[in-house]
């Protein structure tokens, strides 16, 4: 339970077991007093107080701070993109490593302050799809089997060790 769940349960629980008390809900339960005041008057007025914790904090994602530098270093990555050969999966292989999509975005004439450090960079690429792989190249089926040593045509037979009795 977060937020205003939380504190209409912790209001609730304090009506029932501590009168309505914040500080014995604070010694008897161990919760913040002023979690449980902010409960208890929610519920008393009915209005849900929300926290902007989630608006303010936390880091924006590179491609959320700068959106003209991410459709260009998409566009650069779907140029050198590939899909599975197998087809077996929706993923875009890439051979663009980090290092090289920054040498090219510089080149296209982008700031060094709007460009993330090469190891952002791999991640910003593996985050929407951009994996870097080796590229993947046909493998011709083989025409004929290896033959075996237990494969009745090899030509080779293996001779039994000395000292051990054969079944001839």
């Amino acid at each position: 339970m977060l937020g205003s769940e939380r504190r209409a349960f912790q209001a609730a629980m304090t009506l029932k077991y501590c009168a309505g008390s914040a500080r014995q809900a604070e010694v008897v339960f161990g919760w913040s007093r002023q979690a449980v005041e902010l409960g208890l008057h929610e519920q008393r007025t009915g209005v849900v107080c929300l926290s902007a914790q989630s608006v303010v904090a936390g880091n924006k994602p590179w491609e959320e701070k700068h959106p003209e530098v991410a459709k260009a270093l998409w566009a650069l990555a779907q140029s050198h993109a590939q899909q599975d050969p197998t087809f077996r999966s929706t993923l875009s292989f890439t051979r663009l490593t980090a290092a090289e999509a920054l040498k090219q975005l510089r080149a296209q004439g982008f700031a060094e302050q709007v460009l993330p450090s090469p190891s952002t960079m791999a991640e910003v690429l593996n985050r929407n799809g951009y994996r870097l792989l080796a590229v993947v190249k046909a493998k011709p089926q083989k025409k004929f089997q290896k033959p075996t040593p237990s494969s009745p045509t090899s030509t080779t037979r293996t001779k039994p060790a000395k000292g051990v009795p054969s079944c001839d």
